[in-house]
């Protein structure tokens, strides 16, 4: 039975995705059987602790999954799975579960904290004593230091924290070769970087140096027992042949999906539309997963066995966030420039004005996906939509509170999208 252990921060961007890879990799290198999670809705970082551990990392969701999901989403196969949070600590929906802290305690496993000591120095104690107290049935067992300055600053605040009674598992000096370069929807993408397998034994060798590895696996609790991934499907698949986009552009598909859909028997092709590859000819659903299709705008537009491969099949096609902007009549870039997209929905998107839009959605449909008819979602952009023409709304959206956005999304008949990521389905 596989342990496991949580990697938490009081907040967003303290390096837990760098220290969670880093540690990954130690362990890997130490010939630790290791695998990983990611909570919450993330398409990115999991892709980090992938190429560190060579395994899929899965998500799990309190708010968005049913309990049988986030069980198969375990891996069992492996000695110990590192967890790594989002957010802050306690950070989650407004209503309903979904904070790290919240899986950590259904899990019942131990949480890491690691904490930016950048600016501060003794208030390291108040902030520490603050997030172990602050919910007395967390199990808050260690503490990393992170982007520490020198000695001097790591024994002021080793010495400040000597009477909370948490373990001090390392200090990470601060190291300049050891951030990850961002942009609008997160961390740069693990396969944009051509480096990243350099960066990533660095990080480990940092990581075994400046971390007590054995104490850190000796805090790692057993999880509960876990289900075959083959047991429990999240959402039926598409079709039985699914061709799916995969590429810098449309990168932004849940591992747990695929695996549920090759459980259920649907065979699976990725095909390249940034190559100009058209969807395969066999297939009977489409699936064109988000991404970042604006940053490639002008050569998706110029693509013309890709876009001509979408208009010609007569297979359902459905697309996510990008790829919802993808099936669209126009993507306007963020300098103003209009780059034609396959005109199969009315719909013109544009980053010339860039506005967030986030949160959870639930989705209620009755349209021709073959998913049940109550779903759970995710939406993250920075596109608006430009014009809005004719066609029957794809869902019926509200937020985590209940109140309803209104209708998302378009449909005309087997081609449809929307600007949400669905997740799973609600239970029953």
């Amino acid at each position: 039975m596989s342990k496991a252990i949580i990697i938490a921060a009081p907040a967003s961007g303290t390096g837990k995705t760098v220290v969670t890879m880093a540690l990954l990799a130690a362990l890997r290198a130490s010939g630790i059987n290791v695998s990983s999670a990611k909570v919450g809705p993330d398409y990115i970082d999991p892709r980090f602790h992938s190429k560190a551990t060579g395994r899929p990392c899965y998500n799990l969701d309190q708010w968005a999954m049913r309990d049988d999901t986030i069980m198969a989403n375990l891996d069992s196969d492996s000695d110990l799975v590192i967890i790594e949070g989002v957010m802050g600590l306690f950070d989650g929906p407004e209503t309903g579960k979904g904070s790290t802290a919240d899986l950590a305690e259904k899990l019942d496993i131990p949480v890491i904290l690691i904490v930016d000591c950048s600016h501060q120095a003794q208030s390291i104690a108040a902030l520490v004593h603050g997030f172990r107290t602050f919910r007395p049935d967390l199990n808050l067992a260690g503490v990393i230091l992170n982007h520490t300055s020198s000695q001097r600053h790591t024994r002021l605040m080793t010495q400040a924290l000597a009477s909370n009674g948490v373990k001090i598992l390392g200090a990470i000096p601060k190291l300049h070769d050891l951030k990850l370069p961002s942009r609008h929807l997160g961390l740069v993408q693990a396969s944009e970087h051509p480096e990243i397998d350099e960066f990533i034994h660095k990080a480990g060798m940092i990581a075994a140096e400046n971390i007590d590895l054995a104490a850190f696996q000796s805090l790692a609790m057993k999880l509960p027992v876990s289900l075959d991934p083959a047991s429990t499907s999240s959402l039926p698949p598409l079709g039985q042949n699914i061709a799916i986009a995969s590429d810098e552009a449309f990168g932004f598909i849940y591992p747990h999906l695929l695996t549920s859909w090759q459980s259920a028997g649907a065979q699976i092709q990725l095909f390249s539309p940034l190559a100009n590859h058209s969807p395969p000819s066999d297939a009977d659903a489409i699936f064109l997963p988000g991404g970042y299709p604006e940053l490639h705008a002008a050569k998706l537009a110029a693509n013309n066995q890709f876009l001509d491969g979408l208009r010609n099949s007569k297979a359902l096609i459905y697309g996510e966030c990008g790829g919802y902007m993808v099936l669209g009549q126009a993507i306007i870039d963020k300098q103003g420039q209009t780059h034609q997209m396959a005109g199969l929905l009315p719909v013109t998107t544009s980053f010339a004005k860039p506005k967030l839009t986030l949160g959870y959605r639930s989705l209620s449909h009755s349209s021709p996906l073959p998913y049940p008819a109550r779903l759970c979602a995710h939406e993250f952009h920075f596109s608006t939509i430009d014009t809005h023409g004719s066609a029957d709304p794809l869902f019926s959206a509200s937020d985590t509170i209940g109140t309803a956005i209104g209708d998302m999304g378009m449909r005309r008949g087997r081609i449809m999208g929307s600007y949400a990521h669905i997740i799973d389905a609600v239970s029953p």
